[in-house]
């Protein structure tokens, strides 16, 4: 983990902003530069851990991030981070601890911000705080579906499911399964590595996807799909 010069990247001048940051005025910008810091992490560092102190809303502007969830025995994976996505929104409404744990699936660099400055800009700027809502709705969404695949599919279910995600458009231009091992794949799905790896070569054995390295392409998606709904 390495701090970066404050001075260094000053919001106004970012590139790599969220759109929301769009609807902030000049003087919210100006205050939002000065309650942030930024942070390289490399591949394989954690970012937060679970049960950690929750100070910051984290905004990721380069890399690639894993979120996860685990006890004593087993590991979820719950999600992907990509660069304009901000994690650890509900530390803004009463969350002291962080719910969950991210580690950089690749060289990252993220903006730490200051939870009660985020929440002074939403206090004040509507359009920015409809904008941060929208954005994070869909997040809702998703862990919503996981509940329902580990809590009501079968193994093959499960995994076809995590498939299906991690194949997904958005991270088409990034080749996501070159980050990715199987037991993150696992992970993903809920299920033993041993159940995963078997799946894996039961789909691939029925030209459900390919497989090259560890990238897996899928190449009859209606037929994964069928799977997952089943479950």
């Amino acid at each position: 983990m390495d701090y970066i010069n404050l001075n260094s990247v000053n919001c106004k001048e970012c590139k790599k902003g969220s759109k929301c940051f769009q609807y902030l005025y000049s003087d919210e910008i100006e205050f939002i530069n000065q309650k942030k810091t930024q942070v390289y992490y490399r591949q394989g560092e954690t970012i937060f851990k679970q049960g950690a102190f929750a100070p910051y809303v984290l905004y990721m502007i380069e890399g690639l991030a894993k979120i996860y969830i685990q006890n004593a025995n087993k590991q979820i994976n719950l999600n992907i981070v990509k660069p304009g996505e901000f994690i650890a929104f509900s530390s803004i409404f009463g969350e002291t601890v962080f719910r969950y744990s991210i580690s950089a699936l690749s060289d990252s660099l993220i903006c730490m911000i200051d939870k009660e400055a985020m929440k002074n800009l939403l206090q004040k700027n509507t359009d920015f705080a409809m904008r941060i809502t929208s954005r994070n709705y869909h997040n809702e969404s998703h862990y919503l579906d996981i509940i329902k695949t580990v809590t009501f599919k079968q193994m093959r279910g499960k995994l076809a499911s995590a498939l299906l995600y991690l194949s997904n458009e958005e991270f088409k231009k990034v080749n996501l399964f070159s980050f990715l091992n199987r037991q993150d794949i696992a992970d993903f799905a809920s299920i033993s590595l041993e159940s995963a790896v078997k799946f894996i070569k039961e789909f691939e054995a029925d030209e459900l996807l390919t497989i090259k390295g560890k990238t897996i392409t899928i190449i009859n998606k209606e037929r994964l799909m069928e799977i997952s709904i089943k479950g």
